[in-house]
């Protein structure tokens, strides 16, 4: 399961609002014999006293978000995940890996395992035995994935 990050569009969009609305270029420079740049006026203030405060409630949302959303949502899919495992490997015998793969390829397909692998690494399982898998997997994920289309995404106010 791959972790989402809330509209990065919206941090980049406030961090190019942040380079635009920075203060005029006061720095006095000119470039050096070793290709770099040596600064010949105080930039300090330059730098001190900027407002962060856009990019500080993006990073909020993005924290608030992977605490309310992200980690229960990671923990009911474990939760799932672990459900279906025990129930498959109660079903038939099988490796560890082979039946954490089959359960992702069930997934991958929506619920279905695809004619390849069932003539390939699977082709062991009898057709019944492969429909109850398939079942056990649909049972376990049933609506996990539907919640996910509906979520919204945290997006700070512009």
């Amino acid at each position: 399961m791959k972790a989402k990050v809330p509209k990065l569009e919206a941090g980049e969009l406030m961090l190019s609002r942040m380079v635009r609305n920075s203060p005029p270029n006061f720095i006095e420079w000119r470039p050096t014999t070793s290709q770099n740049v040596e600064g010949l006026n105080d930039t300090a203030d330059i730098y001190r006293f900027f407002d962060c405060t856009e990019a500080a409630e993006f990073l909020y949302a993005c924290v608030a978000r992977t605490i309310k959303e992200d980690v229960p949502r990671e923990i009911e899919y474990l939760r799932r995940h672990d459900e279906a495992l025990r129930r498959i490997m109660d079903t038939v015998e099988m490796p560890d890996r082979l039946a954490e793969d089959l359960l992702m390829f069930i997934r991958e397909n929506k619920g279905a395992l695809s004619k390849r692998r069932r003539a390939g690494e699977y082709k062991a399982l009898r057709d019944d035995e492969v429909q109850k898998l398939e079942a056990i997997v649909r049972d376990a994920f049933d609506g996990f994935d539907e919640d996910a289309a509906t979520r919204k995404r945290v997006v700070p106010a512009e």
